[in-house]
């Protein structure tokens, strides 16, 4: 079957003037146009391509990768507003067209939004929504407790930064839990650090515990590198400095930094982290 909205492996059935015609096992056909078909093809070659309804809502295939596919969350530039709706840019000669009913706030030209990608299921076509919550459910999780997770950070809060958790649950960052500069539509690994009553759950953007020692001791050793062994920063350092430097918390870093002492990669004195040189 032949996905509109994804990438389907294709075969190539015949050339033709307007272009090549793509089958499936389930003699399923879809023209890619003369623009997208490659330099050297031959009958009976597999090839992957996007597919979705043209401007004349004709089924067809391109090899151009588009910004958002179905089912997945994304930012969007507004391109226009019409009587009809918001019509976004996702990186094909066709736009993806958002209706006002599906706009979280009214969209304006040339605006950023976070949208989810979805196929209407009358028309076939691909739709817009910045409506996100509505696609995401916390009641039957399908993440537990340290687990590592995709993260998309859908709005600010004024507890920290919401997120959508593989693109299936919605999460919260707390803002002492931030340290480093992050905006909406931005994607990140995450992990979780607690879920509480509800299935609500804290995301944290660093691992947990004895998790988060090793790749911050290593982020300490890069920096003492890039400033010539030196860092000016001690474990009576404020959090705001070593937040500034180092993007980790004070008790992250005072981890990491102990690691690195136990291990005699570094010396540790009243002005700062010295890096040891090695034999």
């Amino acid at each position: 079957m032949i996905q509109i909205g994804q990438f389907n492996t294709l075969e190539i059935l015949r050339d033709t003037e307007p272009g090549l015609f793509l089958g499936d096992a389930d003699n399923n056909e879809v023209l890619l146009p003369n623009r997208y078909v490659p330099e050297h093809f031959e009958i009976g070659d597999k090839i992957e391509v996007f597919v979705y309804l043209d401007n004349e809502e004709r089924i067809i295939a391109t090899t151009t990768e588009p910004y958002i596919l179905d089912g997945e969350f994304a930012m969007l530039r507004c391109n226009e507003v019409t009587k009809f709706g918001a019509f976004l840019d996702f990186g094909l000669v066709k736009e993806l067209f958002c209706p006002f009913k599906e706009q979280a706030f009214p969209m304006k030209k040339g605006g950023w939004y976070l949208v989810r990608c979805y196929l209407d299921e009358v028309t076939e076509r691909l739709v817009a929504s910045s409506k996100t919550n509505r696609f995401l459910d916390n009641k039957e999780l399908t993440v537990s407790q340290f687990d590592q997770v995709d993260i998309i950070v859908s709005h600010p809060s004024d507890l920290g930064m919401n997120v959508i958790v593989n693109n299936k649950h919605t999460g919260l960052i707390y803002k002492d839990n931030i340290f480093q500069d992050i905006s909406v539509g931005d994607k990140l690994k995450g992990i979780v650090k607690k879920i509480r009553p509800g299935n609500k759950l804290d995301i944290s953007l660093g691992e947990i515990g004895y998790r988060n020692i090793e790749p911050n001791a290593e982020k300490i050793m890069q920096e003492l590198t890039d400033n010539n062994g030196f860092l000016a920063l001690t474990d009576k350092s404020s959090p705001e400095k070593i937040k500034d430097i180092l993007q980790m918390s004070k008790k992250t870093f005072k981890k990491a930094l102990g690691t690195l002492y136990k291990q005699k990669l570094v010396d540790l004195k009243d002005d700062g982290i010295y890096l040891k040189k090695q034999d």
